[in-house]
C-alpha cells in the first residue's frame, strides 16, 4: 500500500482490470515490476536486520518501505506506479505462447 498510495492488492486490480484471481504481478511492465521487486528484497532485509517480528509489524514495515520507495521514485522524477501502463498481456499468457510455438516447431 506505501509503494502504491494506499491502494490495495484488489484496487490495482480493479484498476488494472485483472481477474481477482490473477496475479497482479503478471500484469506489470519492467519498470513496475522492478519497483516492486526493490520493495520486497529491502522489506525482507529490514525485517531481519532488524529482527522485527510478528505479522502486524512485518506489514508496517512492508507499507513504510513501500513509501519510501515511492519518495524515491517521486524525487527523482520517476512515474508512479498507478500511472505506468498495464501490458496488453500478462507473463502467463506470454509463457503458454512460447510454450505453444516452441511445441508447434520442434
Amino acid at each position: 500500500m506505501g509503494l502504491y498510495n494506499g491502494e490495495t492488492a484488489s484496487d490495482i486490480a480493479k484498476r488494472k482490470k485483472i481477474g481477482e484471481k490473477e496475479d497482479i504481478l503478471d500484469w506489470m511492465g519492467s519498470t513496475e515490476l522492478a519497483a516492486n521487486l526493490f520493495r520486497i528484497t529491502q522489506t525482507e532485509d529490514v525485517i531481519a536486520n532488524k529482527k522485527i517480528k510478528g505479522e502486524d509489524n512485518a506489514c508496517s514495515t512492508h507499507y513504510k518501505v513501500g513509501k519510501a520507495v515511492r519518495n524515491a521514485i517521486k524525487e527523482i522524477g520517476g512515474t508512479m506506479p498507478e500511472k505506468l501502463p498495464t501490458p496488453n498481456k500478462s507473463v502467463k499468457e506470454i509463457e503458454n505462447k512460447m510454450k505453444k510455438d516452441l511445441l508447434k516447431n520442434s
